[in-house]
């Protein structure tokens, strides 16, 4: 997606997904997309969903597959780069060519973190990363009449719905005390904890897996509590690991990521890095952030891409991500760690609410369920840094575009003259 986005924004500026795309001309030089999947660059999030449920046959394609002929845009599908040669300014790839650049975009993305415990070589043993996962996924459940979903976190829970809603019997391990409870808090997490619940699906909170049971086919998961899951089918998805072993002995600086400023650009002159792989330095939140999301990855390549290109524009979006899981719809602005105030507008119990989450009184972020317009106006709020008054963000009367117009002016020009 980060890459797909880059070479859209170098040809098609208009199309950019950041202000820095518009009223700049098309990159007119020699533009190479090298990607190890067979397929052009395509979302990832109906994987999860609509797609792993059979409701949409195809994939959503970033472009329509024509349109990288159609703006010249060189496709290099189905082939991984192996190594980086900085000094000569060639990337080697695993058939033997070597690509030469002037500038590079590092958009490798991450990979799916593996459960090193017995059994996970099991047939029915399932993970979800690409489009062929999802379609064997889908492929397995219809065969099957009960999965175990090990880990709750965003993917985790989406295919734990997306296979409720297929009609199998569903249970989650996971090991924190709910599910995405790290990024929500224990108030919203048992919201979404409820919502599956009444759905029908049986959670196991606290539990890791200790091992996959069967013949050649999983048949149970044991946890290391000691509870025994029959099942014939496994999707684990606890979490990402991002692939940085092109930076490996290049001189590219590496923490969690490949370390980049708020230009996209790493320590080596003429190399950036965006999307899931990308650690980059926030100006909004003030430190480092490695963002795994779709939103992310689609803004952060385009922006890559424009400051490639001479644009020379921080990349400060506070960052958004939706998730669909049944018929609630949870979305999230914003990067808050940690917090001491969370103010809720709306109801935790009615199950439709904007939750804003305070540190010393600044709106760091902000989740909704089934209210996605206000977390969308929230992002101005957390943008700027603003610190509104606690009863303004509870009162549903308060129109929140509004009140970042009111606060918004007045905190840039006071007496630091700049929003932190």
């Amino acid at each position: 997606m980060a890459g797909g986005a880059a070479a859209r924004t170098l040809r098609s500026p208009d199309e950019a997904d950041v202000t820095a795309g518009e009223g700049r001309e098309p990159f007119d030089g020699h533009v190479v997309l090298i990607g190890d999947e067979p397929h052009p660059p395509y979302e990832r999030p109906p994987l999860s969903k609509e797609y792993l449920r059979g409701e949409v046959p195809d994939p959503a394609w970033l472009s329509e597959p024509g349109w990288y002929d159609d703006h010249d845009v060189e496709l290099i599908l189905g082939v991984r780069a192996e190594r980086l040669d900085i000094l000569g300014r060639r990337v080697h790839l695993d058939d033997g060519r070597a690509i030469p650049f002037a500038k590079l975009l590092l958009a490798t993305g991450g990979r799916n973190r593996r459960l090193d415990v017995p059994g996970r070589h099991l047939e029915g043993v399932l993970e979800l990363r690409t489009l062929e996962d999802a379609q064997r996924i889908r492929a397995e459940a219809a065969r099957a009449g009960r999965v175990t979903v090990v880990g709750a976190g965003f993917i985790g829970s989406e295919v734990a719905a997306s296979l409720r809603q297929l009609g199998l019997e569903v249970d989650v391990v996971e090991v924190f005390a709910a599910p995405l409870i790290r990024v929500l808090g224990p108030d919203v997490a048992g919201v979404l904890e409820a919502i599956h619940r009444d759905h029908g699906v049986r959670f196991h909170l606290g539990e890791g897996v200790e091992r996959f049971d069967g013949g050649r086919r999983v048949e149970r998961v044991v946890t290391d509590k000691g509870t025994t899951i029959e099942c014939d089918l496994a999707v684990v998805g606890v979490g990402i690991q991002p692939n940085v072993e092109l930076a490996d002995g290049t001189g590219i600086a590496v923490e969690n990521g490949v370390l980049v400023d708020d230009r996209c650009r790493t320590n080596v002159p003429g190399v950036y890095a965006a999307g899931d792989v990308a650690n980059h330095d926030h100006p909004v939140f003030g430190r480092h952030l490695r963002v795994e999301h779709f939103d992310n990855a689609l803004k952060h390549g385009a922006a890559a891409a424009a400051n490639m290109a001479g644009a020379d524009v921080p990349f400060d979006d506070p960052h958004w991500f939706w998730s669909d899981q049944f018929d609630a719809n949870l979305q999230y602005a914003g990067f808050a760690p940690v917090w001491d105030d969370l103010v809720i507008r709306g109801s935790l119990e009615e199950r439709s609410f904007v939750g804003f989450y305070l540190q010393e009184g600044v709106v760091r972020a902000a989740v909704g369920l089934n209210d996605g317009r206000d977390v969308r106006r929230a992002m101005a709020l957390i943008k700027a840094g603003a610190a509104p008054d606690p009863g303004d963000l509870r009162d549903p009367d308060v129109d929140l575009k509004r009140l970042a117009s009111r606060l918004i002016p007045a905190r840039a020009s006071g007496p630091e003259g700049r929003h932190p």
